[in-house]
């Protein structure tokens, strides 16, 4: 089951502006995974359909728990399925 989700002020530097973005590779380590959809991903990390488009478009950031069952479920290191960028000023 999901966790619940929260607003976090993480990253988020004292002008309100992030310092960081988070972006993800799982729409293409789908289509290498014999095009899985979204909804394959959902039901074997135990997740929503829903939750997956948003961590896909970037709108979402999962719980630790959740970005590694979603590495677990393509085999590789969660740094091949998330990538942490710091936006310099």
């Amino acid at each position: 089951m999901e966790s619940a989700s929260y607003i976090s002020t993480e990253g988020v530097s004292r002008m309100g502006k992030k310092d960081y973005e988070i972006t993800n590779n799982i729409r293409t380590l789908r289509f290498f995974a014999g095009e899985m959809t979204q909804q394959q991903l959902a039901e074997k990390i135990g997740a929503s359909r829903q939750t997956i488009i948003a961590i896909e478009a970037g709108k979402y950031s999962p719980s630790l728990d959740l970005a590694f069952r979603i590495a677990d479920a393509f085999g590789r290191p969660i740094g091949e399925v998330f990538v942490y960028n710091k936006i310099e000023e």
